[in-house]
């Protein structure tokens, strides 16, 4: 239950109930709110309702305040309500609302939280999208990790997910794969290949892959010309590039759904169509564009070209749609993928992009917007660099790469746990600093070790009880935790179900990582204020009967920061070592 929404459909009651009785108008709006407050110390909960009503109602905010706090004090869950300030209403509920809660969480377990916000309504969310041409780097491996825990948030909202993998496998960049390959080839069949030549790719990773196709193909390709290899090698490279992104990707968690080739986008005429479709639209024309701001590029010509009109949907400049050889651009081929995924039943698409394509966020959704009539919507959610350090310093980058930290290397350090939560600590749009050091320190300042920890300590508690965490409770059972940290904690517990919500509707998934750090040290201080005052410990071997009611609490802890793990793909833990 999601306590804020259940008190908003009380106070809504209790307008309607005053409108009945003729001391408010009728028909008022209901675009009031029940939040957390600003300050602890105000109470439980705040709403803005008597500022919103008054208006309408055309009546002093503070008068339909008293109006509607006098009806709230009538409610059997609310100890005290308030006025304050201009006109809000503060609550303060009775600790066995507070209690009750823990039932849901044990009945529920880790589906605690789900919600049917999403309706079961498809969405799309692509991410990672690395070009075939090496292997994944720590740049990749920050958007893996936000694209797949928001989809797996997105699902616990409610929505049906699909996850999606866009392979760029057309274009200048998997010909140079293909010439690189042909390089390593000839160099596992004994030649002397020499520096790798300028615009090829140069790290060791092709190696295997040349030798590879000299083991399936022999010397077949080494007197051939150009025209004949390109196209078998560069499908060769392609599949073993890919076969290792994806290797790499299940070791750090993330599995797609869905592969979706930019090739084959060109081959079955998807490109031609989706465009088609635009200029169907009046939305292509032919005109000449005017040179970049700042410096006029030296090989800038005004020239007619085939033009998108995405000014007229936001962006800043009409875009090209084909090159000057008459091909496609890759903004052309952009288009028509998501196209594709519009009539594949997608009117809601979420892409995860890299720092470097800052760029294009304003023409990709202007050409979205064109091609689906606004009824199609896409959130691109930018993912900014990350810095790899050890004890504070740059991290070398690797030989094999020969440029970056690959993902490999990033898992084998710390583990995929670690990466995957660490990458969730900050704003997807925010830089961020991956320590290896600090993430393999046992300290609070470690957040990915402080949540386990709470999560094994809550593990140790059960065991030392003996396992025997009750099947049911009662009010007379849980009244006995009235202690104000576990008060706390189970209003804490309380905010899980809000938290998954707005944490989907913003498409943030760092809030999970935020939410359960703030449990975990309110959770870490009742055990700690345990060690001082044998009082408060979770088992006190003297009082059978308060000791079941607090590990329902610890075990209602523990079932929310597994399910709060599942969404970041993290496991928990029953025992650190």
């Amino acid at each position: 239950m999601d306590i804020f929404k259940h008190f908003t459909s009380i106070v809504t009651s209790e307008v309607e109930a005053l409108a009945g009785a003729g001391r408010l108008p009728a028909g008022l709006p209901t675009g009031y709110a029940v939040e957390p407050p600003r300050e602890v110390g105000h109470g439980d909960l705040t709403t803005n309702a008597a500022l919103v009503l008054a208006k309408p109602a055309r009546l002093a905010p503070r008068a339909i305040a008293e109006l509607l706090a006098e009806r709230l004090r009538g409610h059997a869950d609310v100890a005290s309500a308030d006025v304050a300030g201009p006109g809000f209403i503060n609550l303060r509920l009775q600790d066995a609302f507070w209690q009750r809660q823990l039932d849901a969480i044990l009945a529920a377990g880790t589906a605690y939280g789900d919600s049917a916000l999403g309706a079961g309504e498809a969405i799309n969310v692509e991410y990672v999208s690395a070009n075939p041409t090496g292997p994944l780097h720590v740049g990749h491996v920050r958007g893996a990790v936000y694209g797949d825990a928001l989809a797996n948030l997105l699902q616990k909202a409610g929505f049906a997910v699909t996850r999606e993998y866009y392979i760029n496998d057309a274009g200048a960049q998997v010909d140079a794969l293909a010439h690189s390959t042909f390089v390593r080839y000839r160099e596992a069949l004994g030649e002397a290949v020499g520096p790798i030549p300028e615009g090829l790719y140069p790290g060791e990773y092709l190696q295997p892959v040349g030798a590879a196709l000299a083991a399936r193909d022999g010397r077949h390709w080494l007197d051939r010309p150009q025209s004949e290899w390109l196209e078998p090698i560069r499908a060769f490279a392609i599949d073993a590039m890919m076969a290792e992104v994806r290797r790499d990707l299940k070791e750090l968690g993330v599995e797609h759904d869905v592969f979706s080739s930019e090739r084959a986008l060109h081959a079955d005429g998807r490109v031609a169509r989706a465009l088609a479709a635009l200029q169907a639209g009046g939305h292509v024309y032919t005109g000449i564009l005017e040179p970049p701001k700042g410096k006029k590029p030296d090989d800038w010509e005004p020239r007619p070209q085939t033009l998108f009109r995405a000014t007229a949907f936001g962006d800043d400049v009409d875009r090209p749609l084909r090159k000057s050889d008459g091909s496609w651009t890759y903004f052309a081929a952009d288009i028509a993928y998501h196209h594709d995924k519009f009539t594949r039943g997608f009117r809601r698409m979420v892409d995860v992009w890299g720092a470097d394509h800052g760029g294009y966020v304003k023409r990709m959704r202007a050409a979205v917007a064109a091609l689906t009539g606004g009824a199609g919507t896409l959130d691109i959610k930018i993912c900014q660099l990350v810095r790899v350090l050890r004890a504070g310093q740059p991290v070398r980058m690797s030989k094999r790469a020969g440029e970056f930290v690959t993902l490999a290397e990033l898992i084998r350090e710390v583990g995929a746990d670690a990466v995957r939560f660490i990458m969730l600590t900050r704003k997807n749009d925010a830089a961020l600093d991956f320590d290896l050091a600090k993430v393999l320190e046992q300290s609070r300042d470690n957040p990915v070790f402080y949540v386990q920890y709470a999560h094994a300590r809550c593990c140790s508690v059960r065991r030392r009880s003996g396992g025997a965490i009750p099947s049911r409770t009662d009010p007379a059972m849980l009244a006995r935790l009235g202690d104000s940290g576990e008060l706390s904690l189970m209003r804490r517990l309380a905010l899980w179900p809000r938290t998954v919500e707005a944490a989907a509707e913003a498409h943030e998934p760092h809030r999970i990582a935020f939410y359960l750090y703030d449990l975990t040290q309110e959770f870490h201080a009742q055990w700690n204020r345990g060690n001082d005052d044998p009082a408060v410990r979770f088992i006190v071997p003297e009082d059978e009967g308060l000791t079941q009611a607090r590990l329902v609490l610890v075990e209602a802890v523990r079932m929310v920061i597994a399910s709060g793990l599942a969404v970041m793909g993290v496991k928990p833990v029953e025992e650190m070592r």
